[in-house]
């Protein structure tokens, strides 16, 4: 996927391309240094991570809090900021090479988004509307560490691979909640669980 692809995609306008596009430079520039994605992913970089992310943004409500746990390279956190000036979008990751990364990004593209350098479970409760969070742990896992930063009325967005349905069903032991299953743009057998109403069982 080229970066025009991209933008047909999602019809993002000239101006968020282009800080997408500061981005993903600084993403190859800091991979040389910084393990920050899987090597093997670079080639399709606007499909993979820009895409695989942007497709959250519909499903979030206008103006709403968002914490991303364990942001890594900034995926989707950093993307949905971008994309979505009216987003409080705060990026919580332990390792502080990739916080430096994170700020770096996020200073140079405007961003926006808060960059918190701290352990999922240490950082005091964010109260977000909307917790997001990509390739860091299994869903009864990130339930778990959502259910620190999330309002009660909150909701999760997890996009997630070919195990979803297993997954699911593992967490639903311990947890209540509605699940909306949103096809994914990037993985056919995957989806996008949007989890609402979630409640310790």
């Amino acid at each position: 996927m080229t970066p025009q692809e991209f933008q047909n995609a999602i019809q993002a306008d000239d101006a968020q391309l282009a800080r997408l596009q500061i981005y993903a430079d600084l993403l190859l520039k800091w991979q040389a240094k910084i393990n920050l994605v899987g090597a093997d992913t670079l080639p399709d970089l606007w499909s993979r991570h820009m895409l695989d992310s942007a497709q959250l943004a519909p499903h979030i409500p206008l103006g709403a809090k968002v914490a991303d746990l364990g942001s890594g390279a900034g995926f989707p956190g950093l993307v949905l900021a971008i994309l979505r000036d009216d987003l409080d979008v705060h990026l919580v990751e332990s390792d502080q090479r990739k916080c430096a990364f994170l700020r770096e990004v996020n200073r140079e593209t405007q961003a926006g988004a808060s960059v918190h350098s701290a352990r999922i479970e240490a950082l005091p409760p964010l109260h977000a509307d909307v917790v997001t969070s990509r390739a860091l742990a299994s869903l009864d896992k990130l339930l778990e560490f959502a259910d620190i930063h999330r309002l009660s009325t909150g909701k999760c967005l997890f996009p997630k691979g070919k195990r979803w349905a297993e997954e699911l069903t593992q967490a639903q032991k311990a947890w209540k909640m509605a699940a909306l299953k949103h096809p994914s743009r990037t993985e056919p057998a995957g989806r996008v669980l949007e989890l609402l109403e979630i409640k310790r069982v």
